[in-house]
C-alpha cells in the first residue's frame, strides 16, 4: 500500500516548477547568481517577444534591475537603456513599482556616463516616487543620485537632493554627508562646508578614511584659509559652547589664515599632543535635555497610575549634584560617604522606594542611616504603587546631575525612550561603583568624548575610526590655524555637572598652548609645521 508521502497525487509541486514564466524564473535566478546581466536581458527579451508572453512578477523585474545596476558594460554596453525598456514594460503590464524597483532604476540611470542628464533623470525618479507610485523613498534611494551629482560637481543639485531628503524625513549618514562636504569643498562654499561639518558631528562620533580625506582637502584649500573672523566675542562663544552641551559653538568659522591639518593622538586626559587643546566631555545640549526630561515625564504619566514628579523631588535634587541609586544599605552608606569626601561634604540625593524604606526601618542601624539622610535633605522616597526608576531617571535628567548606579538601563523603561541622545547622556552622567576593602570606588564619566569637537578658538578635532576599540591608539585630525591666534580667556565652565576633574580641566574649549614635548604628529615631524 502506497504511503501518503510516496503518492504522486499528494506530492506538492516545488515552487516555480510550473507556470508560464517558470523557465524565466530559473534563468534569472541563475543569472543573478553569476552576475550575468547580458544573459538575463536575452532571457527577458525572449520571454516577452511572443504573442503569449507571460506576465512577469514584481520580484523578476527587481532581479533584472539589480543585475543592470551592477552590470559590466563590456558585455552590456548600455544598462540604463535596458533598464528604461524594462521599466516601460513593467508599467504597460500594470505592475506596481516598489521602492526597491525605483531605487534600482535610479541607480542604473545615475551611472549612465553617456547621458549628461542622467543624474537629473535619476533624481526625478526618486523625487516623484511617492506622488506617482505611492511609495516612500529611503536613504538608499538618494545615495546614487547624490553620488552622481558629486561626480559631476553639481553642488546646487546636490543641495536640492539634501533638501528633498530632509523634507522626506530621511536622515543622511556618513557617506552622504561626505559627498555633500566634497561637492561643497570643490565649489568653495565655506558656509555649506561649515553646515555639513556640524551635520556630520551630529550623525557620527568618528569618521572613516574617505571622510577624513575630504576634510583634509577642504582645510588645506586656499578658500578655507580666506574664511573666518579675526575677532569675535569670546563670552558669546563660551556661552554657546555651554548651551550646546560642550564641544561646539556653531557660530561660524573663527580665526584667520591658513590651516594646519595633522593626524595625531590624544592623551588619556583629553589633551591633544599637537596643539595642547583640552577636549571636552560632550553632553546633550540644553534643548535636548529639556526634551529628554519631558519625554521621560510623559512616558511615566502614560504608564504609571500613581506617578508624581512633585516640587519636593525637584527641590531635593536641586540641593544636590549627585543622584544615588544603590540597592544594599551598607554599600549605599559607603557610596554616600565617598561622595561627601569627594565633594567637600555635600550630600548626594538618595532615591529609594517607599516600600523599601519600611523594611529598612525595621533594623536599628539602617534606621539610623535613613534618619540621618532624611534630616540632611538627602533622601527622596518614591510613592507606593509607582516604579522608582522613573523618579531617579527624571531627577538626574531634569536637573543635569550625575547618577550613581550600576544599572545598565537596558530594560523596557529605557527601551521606551528610543532617544538618539540617551547613550550620550548615559556616558556623560552615569557613575558606576565597585568596592575595595570595604571602601567605595567610583568610576566617573570619561574626561573627554571621542567625537567631533569645535573649540572656542575655532580649531577642530575629528576622531577617526579605531577598530581595536583602544582609545590610546585612536588617530585624530587636529585642525587649527597656523597664524597668530587670539588667546582665550578662562575656559567655559562645565555644563553644571560635577566631574572628577577640575572645572578648568573640564572646559568646553582649549587652552591654546604648544607643549614642549609629546608633540608627535602621526604624519610628520614637529619642525614640518613651522
Amino acid at each position: 500500500m502506497a504511503t501518503a508521502a510516496s503518492s504522486p497525487a499528494r506530492r506538492r509541486p516545488r515552487r516555480g516548477s510550473k507556470g508560464p514564466n517558470s523557465d524565466l524564473s530559473r534563468t534569472l535566478t541563475d543569472c543573478t547568481r553569476r552576475g550575468d546581466a547580458a544573459a538575463a536581458m536575452a532571457a527577458f527579451d525572449s520571454a516577452v517577444s511572443g504573442p503569449d508572453a507571460p506576465r512577469l512578477l514584481a520580484h523578476q523585474y527587481n532581479q533584472l534591475f539589480h543585475l543592470l545596476a551592477t552590470a559590466d558594460t563590456a558585455s552590456l554596453p548600455n544598462p540604463a537603456d535596458a533598464a528604461r525598456r524594462i521599466f516601460s514594460h513593467m508599467l504597460d503590464s500594470g505592475a506596481s513599482p516598489s521602492e526597491a524597483t525605483i531605487t534600482s532604476l535610479a541607480r542604473v540611470t545615475a551611472s549612465d556616463a553617456s547621458n549628461p542628464a542622467a543624474a537629473d533623470e535619476a533624481f526625478d525618479l526618486v523625487a516623484t516616487m511617492r506622488e506617482k507610485y505611492g511609495v516612500a523613498p529611503r536613504l538608499r534611494s538618494y545615495s546614487p543620485v547624490l553620488a552622481a551629482f558629486r561626480r559631476a560637481g553639481e553642488a546646487g543639485k546636490a543641495y536640492a537632493v539634501d533638501a528633498h531628503m530632509e523634507a522626506s524625513a530621511v536622515a543622511p549618514e556618513e557617506p552622504e554627508i561626505a559627498a555633500l562636504l566634497d561637492v561643497s569643498t570643490k565649489a568653495g562654499d565655506a558656509d555649506k562646508v561649515y553646515e555639513y561639518m556640524h551635520k556630520l558631528s551630529r550623525t557620527v562620533d568618528c569618521v572613516g578614511e574617505e571622510t577624513a580625506e575630504v576634510l583634509e582637502a577642504w582645510f588645506r584649500s586656499c578658500k578655507a584659509a580666506m574664511v573666518g573672523k579675526a575677532e569675535w566675542d569670546a563670552c558669546k562663544v563660551k556661552d554657546a559652547i555651554v548651551a550646546n552641551g560642550g564641544g561646539c559653538h556653531r557660530l561660524g568659522w573663527l580665526g584667520a589664515g591658513p590651516w594646519t591639518v595633522q593626524r595625531v593622538r590624544v592623551g588619556g586626559d583629553g589633551q591633544c599632543e599637537w596643539c595642547g587643546c583640552r577636549l571636552a566631555c560632550v553632553d546633550i545640549d540644553v534643548e535636548e535635555t529639556q526634551r529628554f526630561a519631558d519625554s521621560v515625564a510623559g512616558l511615566a504619566l502614560q504608564r504609571e497610575t500613581k506617578i508624581n514628579f512633585s516640587q519636593d523631588l525637584n527641590a531635593a535634587v536641586y540641593l544636590s549634584n549627585v543622584c544615588t541609586v544603590v540597592p544594599c544599605p551598607e554599600q549605599l552608606d559607603a557610596v554616600v560617604t565617598e561622595l561627601r569626601d569627594r565633594y567637600n561634604g555635600k550630600w548626594p540625593l538618595v532615591v529609594l522606594h517607599n516600600k523599601r524604606i519600611a523594611k529598612l526601618m525595621e533594623n536599628a542601624s539602617n534606621r539610623h542611616l535613613i534618619e540621618t539622610w532624611r534630616a540632611n535633605g538627602a533622601l527622596y522616597t518614591s510613592p507606593i504603587g509607582s516604579n522608582d526608576d522613573w523618579y531617579w531617571l527624571y531627577a538626574a535628567i531634569r536637573l543635569n546631575c550625575l547618577l550613581v548606579t550600576n544599572d545598565e538601563m537596558r530594560d523596557h523603561i529605557f527601551e521606551l525612550l528610543g532617544s538618539s541622545f540617551f547613550p550620550k547622556w548615559k556616558q556623560r552622567h552615569q557613575v558606576k561603583y565597585t568596592f575595595s576593602k570595604g571602601k567605595a570606588v567610583l568610576m566617573m564619566p570619561p574626561p573627554y568624548s571621542s567625537e567631533i569637537q569645535e573649540s572656542e578658538m575655532g580649531s577642530w578635532h575629528v576622531p577617526m575610526e579605531e577598530k581595536s576599540g583602544d582609545e590610546r591608539t585612536r588617530i585624530w585630525l587636529c585642525i587649527d590655524r597656523t597664524g597668530p591666534c587670539k588667546q582665550p580667556h578662562e575656559a567655559p565652565a562645565a555644563n553644571e555637572v560635577v566631574q572628577d576633574i577640575s572645572p578648568t580641566e573640564a572646559s568646553y574649549g582649549c587652552e591654546q598652548r604648544r607643549p614642549e614635548h609629546n608633540g608627535g604628529s602621526v604624519t610628520g615631524k614637529r619642525k614640518d609645521r613651522n
